[in-house]
């Protein structure tokens, strides 16, 4: 009776107590930790998928939810709805402890609305419209019963042949740090137990977007010093935004898998940076351990992760087979597994599940955002900022530029390609499929209809598909193209054809939809390409021969509305490249803040005993920044506080950016710098602020950007964070490329 009595009151503790009092939050996971058998720690570190919706190979392997009766699972993943969690609740509850469960999911950009895939949102450089989108991503999946997201994956990539390059923010760590920290505070709110927040997971951890050929769950080896200067950042940034949880890598980091490397979890994680929350597994990560010939078998595995400080294994069975026994026979310390446990029962009572386990599956919340239209209005909002404007050429006929569309023209439009109609593609891999996506996710077709509202004849041929040799529908395309004014050919990758397991080794356009776009310039008529794609592409001969290309990315849920609000003008686009697209798959890896060389690239047309190819250029197709708009932006003279710094001062730097052009336009004004001279070779160039500014038709407006020492900084060769006195060389600009320029010193 005692025990049933002290148990009680462990769940009835109201969590907004507990999150005033951290000491008493404390108290009270001890104080369940201390009622939990070896069995029900060991159930708490382990995590299952269902069958509904996996997310990696299913095992079967008996009543999964006996297991749940019996205390022996922690936490779910791929249960969504809160009918279902509910449900599983409610099992959880006839456990002898009563201890929740945790529903996890992959809601990665976005649940019932679908937003446009993350590297397409960090094209937009909007810090605040990232947040806002993962707000509401939050919201939704916290209404069907989500407490936990894997989410945001902030892997630092610069090999797009890697398929999970989608699911990132791309290449930079000024960049990609400045959006994993607001896509933690989007998906966390208010704070973890808000009922419209959910946990965070910062993945994957770490140097997973380094895997070696961009081919996916391949090997990683590099220095310890690149590891913290490139690829660490965005992960300390969401652990100082408060992320909730960590989950590991597949890789290996020079030759010790992620998941039982010490190095990564125990001394830095945890130690270093002191990071509190739950560290989890990927899916079955811990087993493969064996597959790596890191561990012999699977208990093996269960050892080394522990003690490696991996906190829950996500379906490898390795805790839940071997762990107790570990711990029976001394092999695992009891304080490891402790450890571990009250880490999962910390967020349990943060979520403020111990009050109130159903708290999450309400039927009535979830139906109240099911289609919330200004969750809708958001979507298109973040697609139109994630479109990139790649180029826009001067029509002679009319001597300007083709875009944006004038919707009164009473032009004859031919839209032609694989892509105009599509419905699922629009949301990009890593998105959820609903039965009403035909009626609710607008296609370009549907977009482009919506606008001109019967003003304008439309045509349609879909000429090819995606995939495939086939060219029996260039016939009709050709027809369709001849008989119009202008033609907008929508081509690129399928939904399925970027994302995990999805590395691809050639990056051209899929099939013959190259050549389709050829057909279509051969009519002599205006042609404007929309590329959508989840990586950058290699499309040499449509950049040299078509006048106006847009790149779409996936675009989600608003996909055809946001382009058309771009092509007709009624939105300017101002989406800024945030990974490098090379010529060909040979310039791979490519990235703008390469070291410097002693032998350093000139020109592309002087290669010779210089860095360089001599059969391509060195330079990029398209560099990381770039991106165009309807208007035009000028950039005065940089003006610096001072010539020399101290290392306690801060540089003040200002220019002037005036809009030039016609339109209204957003512009993304980029501050790089270049260590002159170190005791490490330092990078051309590294981006080190940015603002996003809207000007109007000849308005001008001064910015000032704000450093210290601290963005001096490197990791020299003892991995101390150092400012070296020398020359800095400081550039202002649209992209990486940027040429106003200033020095200054460092004393």
């Amino acid at each position: 009776m005692i025990f049933f009595r002290l148990l009680l009151l462990v769940l009835t503790v109201s969590p907004y107590i507990i999150f005033a009092q951290s000491s008493e939050l404390d108290k009270r996971v001890d104080s369940v930790l201390r009622l939990m058998t070896l069995e029900e720690k060991v159930g708490q570190l382990h995590q299952l998928s269902s069958d509904f919706v996996a997310t990696g190979p299913i095992t079967k392997d008996g009543d999964k939810q006996d297991r749940v009766r019996q205390g022996k699972v922690g936490s779910y993943l791929n249960v969504t709805g809160a009918a279902r969690t509910r449900s599983l609740q409610e099992i959880a509850m006839q456990s002898r402890l009563r201890i929740p469960l945790l529903f996890a999911q992959d809601v990665i950009h976005g649940y019932r609305t679908i937003f446009p895939i993350p590297l397409a949102e960090a094209a937009s450089w909007d810090i605040a419209a990232m947040e806002q989108t993962a707000r509401v991503a939050a919201i939704e999946a916290a209404a069907s019963g989500i407490h936990w997201t894997f989410a945001p994956m902030v892997d630092i990539a610069r090999d797009p042949r890697w398929g999970r390059v989608m699911e990132g923010a791309g290449e930079d760590s000024y960049l990609g740090s400045r959006i994993a920290a607001a896509r933690v505070k989007g998906f966390q709110g208010k704070g973890i137990g808000s009922i419209d927040a959910v946990m965070a997971c910062a993945k994957h951890f770490a140097a997973y977007g380094a895997a070696e050929g961009g081919r996916d769950y391949n090997t990683v080896d590099m220095s310890l010093r690149k590891l913290y200067e490139v690829y660490l950042p965005p992960f300390k940034a969401a652990k100082e935004a408060g992320v909730s949880s960590f989950m590991n890598s597949f890789n290996d980091l020079n030759g010790v898998p992620a998941t039982g490397s010490s190095f990564l979890q125990r001394k830095l994680l945890k130690g270093d940076w002191t990071f509190k929350g739950i560290v989890v597994s990927d899916w079955g990560s811990i087993g493969e351990m064996v597959n790596h010939g890191y561990a012999t078998d699977l208990k093996d595995a269960a050892l080394i992760a522990m003690r490696a400080g991996s906190d829950i294994d996500m379906e490898s069975r390795a805790y839940s087979a071997h762990l107790s026994q570990l711990i029976k026979e001394k092999k695992v310390d009891t304080a490891l597994i402790n450890d571990a446990v009250k880490r999962v029962l910390y967020k349990k009572f943060e979520l403020g599940l111990f009050d109130d386990p159903y708290r999450f599956s309400d039927e009535k919340r979830e139906q109240a955002v099911w289609n919330n239209t200004t969750h809708l209005q958001v979507a298109r909002e973040m697609a139109r900022k994630s479109i990139v404007l790649l180029k826009n050429e001067v029509v002679p006929a009319v001597n300007k530029p083709l875009l944006p569309l004038n919707k009164g023209d009473n032009k004859k439009i031919a839209l032609v390609g694989p892509l105009v109609k599509a419905i699922g593609d629009n949301n990009g891999f890593w998105s959820y499929s609903w039965p009403d996506d035909s009626s609710r996710v607008v296609s370009l077709w549907q977009g482009v209809t919506n606008k001109l509202a019967g003003a304008t004849s439309l045509t349609y041929a879909k000429g090819c598909d995606i995939s495939g040799a086939d060219t029996t529908g260039f016939a009709s395309a050709r027809q369709t193209a001849t008989a119009a004014d202008l033609i907008i050919v929508s081509v690129g990758e399928s939904a399925t054809m970027s994302g995990e397991a999805k590395s691809r080794s050639q990056l051209q356009l899929p099939g013959v939809q190259e050549q389709l776009v050829k057909e279509m310039v051969a009519t002599g008529k205006p042609v404007v390409v929309l590329i959508s794609a989840g990586r950058p592409l290699v499309f040499n001969w449509i950049a040299d021969n078509v006048p106006a290309i847009v790149y779409t990315w996936w675009l989600g849920t608003q996909a055809g509305n946001a382009i058309a609000d771009v092509l007709f003008g009624d939105y300017n686009p101002s989406g800024k490249l945030p990974i490098t697209f090379p010529r060909n798959e040979g310039q791979i890896p490519i990235y703008y803040n390469y070291l410097s060389t002693g032998r350093p690239f000139k020109s592309d047309t002087d290669n010779t005993y210089v860095t360089a190819y001599t059969d391509l250029p060195n330079s990029p197709r398209y560099v990381f920044g770039y991106g165009l708009s309807y208007t035009s932006f000028q950039y005065g003279a940089v003006q610096l506080n001072t010539n020399t710094l101290s290392k306690d001062q801060k540089l003040q730097a200002k220019i002037t950016v005036t809009n030039t052009g016609k339109y209204a336009g957003e512009e993304v004004v980029q501050l790089y710098m270049q260590d002159v001279v170190a005791s490490i070779v330092r990078p051309v160039r590294e981006l080190k602020a940015f603002e996003k500014v809207l000007l109007k038709p000849g308005e001008s407006r001064e910015i000032t950007f704000t450093l210290d020492a601290r963005d001096l900084s490197f990791y020299n060769d003892n991995l101390e964070l150092v400012a070296e006195p020398g020359t800095f060389h400081l550039y202002i600009g649209g992209n990486s490329q940027a040429t106003q320029k200033a020095s200054f010193t460092l004393l």
